[in-house]
């Protein structure tokens, strides 16, 4: 190669990486406009992306694909026992049968809230998974909180050490977890107002729907729309009941059914986000429990979506956990 060949080739070389460089950093500077810090950590912590499938996808697991049959069958609770771990705090795992064959499992713990005190916290960065938050806040039991929006914020009202965050202006008619002095538990939005009740919150979070309740009739969601789930419900001594599927059979309407049938005694019930950040982490004794969803499944405009990892191996992070801690 002559030398002018080579200055050409060494320019065309340092053009080709500015370029690439230029890019890279317009692509960050873009993504950090859109969805701030949070964005950023999506890529760290197991990014996602929707690909289209079909009803027979064998990616799907054989729960998944029976659940979007026409006319899906109904399940029905399994036998199980709570198991004491300390006081005031049992597990338990809750089978789905349908014709005595298993299609997903409740992960669940039952919680007195006189021996356990509860936290919900927002790390907008989303840089913190299951492990981290068990870690940080050395909880005895973490599950991932309510929803959030692009950039790791609460998409609906949330009470956190005693600041609020989340939209100010929101109409809620579903569910709220509540922790104040005078009271810890699920209240029905269709009868209060969140803004009154967050008055005196120390923490607290507003979801929906509103699985389990008096005058509830029925769930209105897409058959389609399914995936890990994760409920927090409270049953009629007042303990606080989490559970969390380890599989993505039920439909919001359909999990909403099975809990009505299920001998958990569970007065109210509220859905918290699902898909994978569906997660349940214990640390108790020598009990332990570290579980996050993987399935989320929808129908965007009549075809069906599945959500996939873009690198295996990652946990996503979690930007809103619900905590509970011994007193």
């Amino acid at each position: 190669m002559t030398h002018s060949n080579w200055r050409r080739t060494l320019r065309a070389v340092l053009i080709s990486t500015a370029a690439l460089a230029t890019i890279a950093t317009l692509t960050v500077v873009a993504v950090f406009i859109h969805s701030g810090w949070y964005g950023l950590n999506f890529f760290k912590h197991g990014a996602m992306i929707w690909v289209a499938i079909g009803p027979d996808d064998t990616r799907l697991s054989k729960p998944i694909r029976l659940a979007l049959r026409d006319g899906p069958p109904i399940a029905t609770p399994g036998a199980f026992a709570w198991e004491r771990r300390a006081d005031g705090f049992e597990t338990a795992e809750l089978p789905a049968l349908i014709k005595g064959e298993e299609v997903d499992r409740i992960l669940l713990a039952r919680i007195d809230p006189e021996k356990y005190r509860f936290q919900v916290h927002n790390r907008p960065a989303g840089d913190r998974d299951l492990g981290d938050w068990m870690q940080l806040l050395h909880a005895t039991l973490v599950v991932n909180g309510s929803y959030f929006g692009r950039r790791g914020t609460p998409a609906t009202p949330l009470v956190s050490r005693g600041f609020s965050s989340g939209p100010r202006d929101y109409r809620a008619t579903h569910g709220a977890f509540v922790v104040s002095e005078d009271l810890v538990g699920l209240r029905d939005l269709g009868n209060e107002n969140w803004k009154d009740l967050f008055k005196t919150a120390r923490y607290g979070l507003v979801s929906y729907p509103l699985l389990v309740g008096p005058g509830r009739h029925g769930i209105k969601s897409s058959p389609h729309w399914l995936a890990n789930r994760t409920f927090i419900g409270q049953d009629s001594e007042g303990f606080i009941i989490l559970g969390t599927t380890k599989e993505a059979f039920f439909s919001l309407e359909r999990l909403a059914l099975f809990l009505k049938d299920a001998p958990l005694d569970l007065v109210l019930a509220l859905n918290l986000d699902g898909g994978p950040v569906a997660c349940q982490g214990i640390a108790i004794e020598t009990f332990s429990r570290d579980f996050c969803g993987q399935w989320e499944v929808n129908d965007d405009g009549g075809k069906l979506r599945l959500l996939r990892p873009m690198l295996s191996g990652r946990r996503v992070g979690l930007p809103i956990v619900l905590a509970a801690l011994p007193r």
